[in-house]
């Protein structure tokens, strides 16, 4: 077994990037605190071909130093757009036939595992505050909400380690033709 170069990668230039087939995945960051949460998510979605990420609240947008720290060049790749009401985002993603689906511990909530996203169908993940989640207004006007299981003790996980998790587990799911 050897290490691969950072040339043998196969990674995409920006502009292939920009003309490739994305995962019909929206994230929807509400209120986020942490810069550096925030340019994590960014890498995240550049790695799962994501479509676009919201920025809501006081969610920070690029450019951004501490942004760039995680995110490594993936605000230059992924389509992003700052709008300051989380409400008004998923009104205009519901009325374009989206699935908003909260992120969140919330009665009801379908555990990521047993999630099955229809194929052909678009989706977008709402992940909020670092403190108190995605506020219940945002839930309201949701399709549902997804949980991820835990067992520990805190049932807590970093924004943007849920948003690692959530999105290769609906990547894998059903958008796994995009292989390198």
């Amino acid at each position: 077994m050897r290490k691969l170069a950072n040339n043998e990668l196969g990674r995409m230039s920006i502009a292939d990037f920009k003309a490739a087939e994305k995962t019909p995945l929206i994230l929807v960051l509400d209120d986020i605190r942490s810069l550096h949460n925030i340019g994590s998510v960014f890498r995240t979605a550049d790695a799962f071909l994501v479509e676009k990420i919201y920025l809501c609240g006081i969610t920070a947008t690029p450019p951004n130093k501490e942004i760039h720290k995680t995110a490594l060049g993936a605000t230059e790749t992924v389509a992003w757009e700052y709008q300051k009401n989380v409400l008004d985002v998923i009104a205009s993603l519901r009325s374009d036939g989206v699935d908003v689906w909260a992120v969140e511990q919330v009665e009801g909530a379908v555990y990521l595992n047993d999630f099955e996203p229809e194929e052909g169908r678009k989706y977008a993940l709402i992940f909020g505050n670092e403190v108190k989640g995605v506020s219940q207004e945002a839930i309201q006007q949701c399709t549902g909400s997804i949980e991820i299981p835990q067992l520990g003790t805190k049932h807590s996980l970093n924004i943007s380690v849920s948003a690692g998790v959530v999105v290769w587990d609906i990547f894998q799911k059903n958008y796994t033709n995009h292989t390198r």
